[in-house]
Parts: C-alpha cells; structure tokens; sequence
C-alpha cells in the first residue's frame, strides 16, 4: 500500500491511500462520516489475491485532503475525476459506505463515461425536508440535529472526541472494546469486540480528526440536504448491501430509493447491522461486483 496526495486545478490537496494490486482492475472507496483513507493497516490481501486496485480517499477537511468550502455532494465527482485522471485511470468502479454512500451515487451520476459499477453499502439516504428518519438511532439523529442548529454543541463534542483519540488512545481503544453501544445491532457490537478492527477503527478516527473538526461539521449537515440529483438519474449499475438490523442507517429507506429506480440490484442481509465491509464474504462479494466490468478497462499512459 501506498500513501499519497495530489494537488487539485484549485490548489486544494487531495490525499488517498493504495492497496491491492496495482496493475488490476481499479475500485476507488469512499469512507463515511466521519472517516479517511485508512481501511486498512496491512494491505488487503483479498484485494491483491483477486487483481483489485483499490484507492481510498479522503473527502475535503478529512485527513490530508484540504478543507472546501460551500462544497456541494456533486463537488465531488469533480475531484474524483481529477484523482482518476492523475493517476492514469480511464475507467474505475466506486464503492461509498454509510456516509460515503451520497458521494458514491454523486459520482455514477455525474460521470457514467467513466464509472462502471457502483456499489452503495449501509449507505445513508435523502432527508425528507432535511429531517433524518424516525427508525434512525437517536443519536444519530441527534447529531445531525445539532450540526444543523447548535452546531457549537457538536463542535464541542467533536472536540472531545478528538483529544481523547490524540492523548488517550488506550482510553478510546478500551472504552470501544468495552462499550455497551445500546443504539447498535448485535451484528455490530460483535464487531465491536474484535480488537484488529478497534485498532484499524482507532488510527481511520485519528486521520478523520486530523485537520480538527471543522469538516466533520459541516459534511455532517451536508448529508441532510438535497443531493442535488436523484438516484433513479444514474444510468450504470447500481447495487445496495444493507443490513437489516442497521439501526444507524434504516433499510426502509433503501428499499423506498429501489422502488423508484427497478434497475438497482439490492441485497438485504437479514442479521445485517452497518459494519458490513467488515464480513470477509460480504467484502469478497462486493469487490467482485466491482469488478465484473463490460468495457475495456484500458489503463492511461
């Protein structure tokens, strides 16, 4: 894996991590929110064993990638295709998780010459009127009431955050693994308990944090406005994973976005909670979606 960052047409740095196989089919991730590039702490030998390349990245305030103002979801096809272009892709799959879900769908909307498959997991939905839905664990739909009208009081809980994660790692770390998290599934909290993904949880938390908290504030508040397009607009292939039991990001809201678009592929997982990446099969299923292309995937010199 390899760790870098490239200046934008704007003068923004944009910063992504590579893993997997170099020379194989090229599959760009999108965290959620908040989140970075950092999926991993090894490479991904799954990845590398099925000839995937994959690239994660930062959003803007995220890591390494500066801070965009007044950015919009669709802003973000603009820097996806700028990345893809500097590093000599001319086709390339997106796979966008929880929050990272809209920038996905962003992306297959506003450039379907170059994106082949798009795959949107434990992905989060369009408010209606700005509101996040009644199904939606409390507090979730407590933090995005607050970045939308106190949002003093989530900078200061955000602040928290990342001062533990900066002076306490051990604390963070243990009051992970120890938590009750209540408003999770049990598919969840398992993971929850595995101390290999609290480790890699830890240091994605850290980079999330790293600019401060101002990016995580305001892409908080973005999610609960229009996208700016519809999903039904997308013309690839376009295919959910979403778990059931999902309490951070409700499957009636999926299932509500596939009645309006019959050409999006669902699969639901029945004890599914969000962390879905997370399960090898799963991980093994969508990486090989993704790369199931129908064009020529020819590689820019």
């Amino acid at each position: 894996m390899q760790e870098e960052s490239m200046v934008l047409s704007d003068g923004r740095k944009l910063g992504y991590w590579k893993y997997g196989d170099p020379t194989g089919i090229p599959i760009m991730l999108f965290h959620g929110t908040p989140g970075s590039r950092i999926w991993f702490l090894e490479d991904d030998e799954l990845a590398k064993t099925m000839g995937i390349y994959l690239i994660s990245t930062d959003r803007p305030g995220y890591g390494l990638s500066t801070f965009q103002k007044n950015r919009t979801i669709l802003d973000w096809a603009v820097d996806v295709e700028e990345l893809a272009t500097h590093i000599g892709l001319r086709h390339f799959s997106v796979l966008g998780v929880s929050g990272g879900g809209p920038f996905a769908a962003a992306c297959a909307y506003a450039l379907p010459e170059r994106i082949q498959n798009t795959a949107l997991v434990s992905s989060a939905t369009p408010f209606k009127k700005g509101r996040a839905p009644k199904e939606m664990a409390k507090e979730n739909r407590t933090a995005f009431f607050l970045s939308k009208y106190f949002p003093w009081v989530i900078k200061k809980a955000n602040l928290a955050q990342k001062k533990m994660l900066e002076s306490h790692p051990n604390k963070y770390r243990n009051a992970m693994l120890a938590g009750n998290h209540r408003h999770l599934s049990d598919w969840d909290r398992a993971f929850l308990k595995e101390e290999a993904l609290v480790e890699t949880g830890l240091y994605h938390a850290k980079e999330a944090y790293r600019q401060g908290v101002e990016g995580v504030i305001y892409e908080t508040n973005l999610l609960s406005k229009d996208w700016g397009f519809e999903v039904s607009e997308i013309k690839g292939p376009l295919r959910f994973w979403h778990g059931e039991k999902d309490t951070l990001s409700p499957v009636n809201e999926v299932r509500k976005l596939a009645k309006q678009a019959p050409l999006i592929e669902m699969t639901l997982i029945p004890n599914g909670g969000h962390f879905l990446t997370e399960n090898e099969d799963l991980w093994a299923e969508m990486l090989l979606y993704l790369k199931n292309w129908k064009v020529n995937t020819t590689v820019l010199s």
